[in-house]
């Protein structure tokens, strides 16, 4: 058993999973798991936040941008991180030396942005898929569409991107409300599908996880091969995509060659033609935090 990788498997899952259910899901004491957490949160192994969907925010295009360099690759990423609409910035061994994931409201914004990026300095060129499909990814909550926010929510919401596991009692003084009134807001917030609370690992060469990018071509049964990422315990995010590859997944394992073994597991899927991987050497940006369109307070709140 993998301490570490357990706990943040568990807090990717339910951000603000109790240290009494963390404790007994993991077969550990509370004084042990609160410990490590409380370690792994201060050197940054961890990040416990909230992101909103985003549908919720008007973002119906996601699309991963893989960008080919012409001379150093650091000043073509200070740039990309400095950009609203990417999310992930990471650099990459492989065909390409720095890949996006970019959120936007419209095809039209997306063409713009693709033609800023095509202009940056030190850009050679760049390759675009669009997720068609989000089947895995911890920070995509599907909103449904039927749930609206006042003021009240979004400081609660902007509270929690910073610390996803800020307590009630501390929200509740943030926002003047009571602990209980804090906690029917956000348990609604989070089942209407608005925000999700999860984990952000830190990954790459210079950490305990490595993540390594997969694009695949497929034949046959889409769906089952889908299905099978989505449960399969190492993979972080999968989805469908329109472009070069008709899904990318990324895998996080704790060594090279668990990599591997799962690089075979994914060969071995009846559906996958063929598949082509890019190794995250250090992700540079992973910040889904957004600030909320300002919204009046609908209704009186009641404490």
């Amino acid at each position: 058993m993998d301490f570490d990788a357990d706990l943040i498997r568990a807090l990717q899952e339910d951000g603000r999973a109790s240290i009494h259910s963390l404790a007994a899901r993991l077969g550990q004491t509370r004084a042990a798991v609160s410990a490590r957490l409380r370690t792994m949160l201060a050197d940054g192994t961890v990040r416990v936040v909230a992101a909103v969907d985003p549908v919720f925010l008007g973002q119906h295009v996601l699309a991963h941008v893989s960008i080919r360099t012409d001379s150093q690759v650091e000043p073509v990423a200070q740039q990309l991180r400095g950009l609203g609409e990417t999310v992930l910035v990471s650099a990459v061994g492989g065909a390409h030396d720095l890949v996006t994931e970019v959120r936007l409201g419209s095809m039209a914004a997306l063409h713009e942005l693709l033609a800023r990026i095509r202009a940056m300095p030190g850009v050679a060129d760049i390759n675009t898929l669009i997720y068609s499909t989000v089947v895995k990814g911890f920070f995509v909550s599907e909103y449904r569409g039927d749930l609206t926010i006042d003021a009240i929510d979004t400081a609660l919401i902007e509270l929690l991107q910073r610390d996803g596991r800020m307590s009630f009692r501390a929200l509740g003084e943030a926002v003047r409300l009571s602990p209980s009134a804090v906690t029917t807001r956000v348990q609604r917030l989070i089942s209407g599908g608005v925000i999700k609370i999860s984990a952000v690992e830190a990954r790459g060469l210079a950490h305990r996880q490595l993540s390594m990018g997969v694009g695949l071509t497929l034949t046959g049964d889409d769906d089952a091969v889908m299905e099978a990422l989505r449960g399969w315990r190492g993979v972080d995010f999968a989805a469908r995509t329109l472009g070069r590859f008709d899904a990318v997944t990324t895998l996080v394992e704790p060594s090279a060659g668990a990599i591997f073994a799962s690089l075979e597991r994914i060969r071995a899927l009846p559906g996958v033609a063929r598949l082509e991987a890019w190794l995250h050497l250090a992700v540079l940006k992973e910040d889904y935090a957004r600030t909320l369109r300002p919204v009046p307070v609908s209704r009186a709140v009641s404490r």
